[in-house]
């Protein structure tokens, strides 16, 4: 199976008001043919809007929507040659595993003839190869997700829309599933936009991620700009596991934090709302090993949460603030760790050390998800 991928999508100015509620607020976003981009962002953020937008299912209040040097805006979804992949799956549960993944072509009108190697063809893609006859109460959950994506790829469409396709699964069957995923889309060189809420689902699938947040695109970039470049306060929160504090910039790669400064391998944003991104696995106990370029904060030890693969240890730092660092859990680290009530010393590196303005709040009040 071939699928096309000679034309990306680009949304352009896309705005979507109900009334006097903004659910997305001109979004302008770019996906390149092959490409797979993930929409991210807590509920209300519009992300679901936007992809409605593409698959023909909403109409934009303004902007457009372009496939190649095709306008598509106004083209029923029917036509637009599109996969899609919903959070429920929308299985048909009186037909079997392979009338639901002919029933595009089928809607299409394409050949008869041709459907059987279609199908099989198909299923054998989500590793389903034999089910065509078994009935859909037949199937596990993840059995149900593979005919679903099944369904969204038989008639080789140029683009396949994924809304939260997971979210019904549990933990290892839904991590196992993104790997499927990544597998699938470099195998069918598809365009995907791939819609979630869950940001490390994001990382881990994504060529690029887009995040939105009250119906406005606030960055967008690969897993790696994203986490270490946040753009603002909102991302730097929203990416990872961080603990923001209130910084005074001092020059272009130093800033006041309390009573002492610590240093930014990287140049720093002006402005006086800047905020320290501590991200819990990015701080260090120090060893006595490290030089005296990097940054050491003094903390005492509050409490050690054991979580199988790693530990979590909550420290107070002088002002009374309360943040945590992860160690791994074998032997020599968890040595490292002193006991609760005992002062340490966290090391951070100039490299990890990233300082960010602190988000406006959009004017935007999505009325969806």
């Amino acid at each position: 199976m071939t699928t096309r991928t000679n034309i990306g999508v680009s949304i352009r100015s896309a705005s979507k008001r109900y009334g006097d509620m903004v659910a997305l607020n001109a979004i302008t976003l770019d996906v390149e043919p092959g490409e797979f981009v993930s929409l991210l962002g807590p509920s209300g953020s519009g992300k679901t809007t936007l992809l409605g937008i593409l698959g023909g299912f909403v109409q934009p209040s303004s902007g457009s929507v372009w496939s190649g040097e095709r306008d598509i805006t106004y083209m029923p979804p029917h036509k637009r040659d599109i996969g899609i992949v919903f959070q429920s799956y929308a299985l048909f549960p009186h037909m079997t595993v392979g009338e639901n993944v002919a029933f595009p072509l089928r809607a299409r009108r394409l050949p008869k003839a041709g459907w059987p190697a279609k199908v099989a063809e198909a299923l054998a893609m989500v590793e389903l190869s034999g089910y065509q006859d078994r009935r859909i109460s037949q199937l596990s959950g993840g059995q149900r997700q593979r005919v679903a994506l099944a369904r969204a790829i038989v008639f080789e469409p140029r683009l396949i829309l994924m809304d939260e396709p997971l979210s019904a699964l549990d933990k290892q069957l839904r991590e196992s599933m993104q790997l499927e995923l990544r597998r699938l889309h470099k195998k069918l060189g598809a365009t995907i936009i791939y819609v979630t809420h869950d940001q490390r689902e994001a990382l881990t699938m994504s060529d690029r991620v887009a995040i939105l947040r009250k119906g406005n695109l606030v960055q967008i970039g690969t897993p790696s700009q994203l986490y270490d470049h946040p753009a603002d306060s909102f991302v730097a929160s929203f990416i990872g596991e961080s603990t923001l504090l209130p910084v005074t910039r001092v020059d272009s790669n130093r800033v006041e934090f309390g009573t002492l400064t610590l240093r930014s391998a990287r140049p720093l944003p002006v402005g006086e709302a800047l905020l320290l991104a501590l991200q819990t696995e990015k701080l260090l106990i120090d060893d006595g090993s490290r030089d005296a370029s990097v940054n050491r904060i003094p903390c005492r030890v509050t409490e050690v949460v054991y979580q199988g693969e790693s530990l979590k240890v909550f420290v107070k730092m002088a002002d009374s603030t309360v943040i945590s660092l992860r160690q791994p859990n074998h032997h020599a680290a968890r040595m490292q760790i002193p006991a609760v009530g005992e002062q340490m010393m966290m090391i951070l590196d100039p490299e990890d050390t990233i300082i960010v303005p602190k988000s406006n709040d959009p004017a935007a009040s999505p009325s969806s998800h």
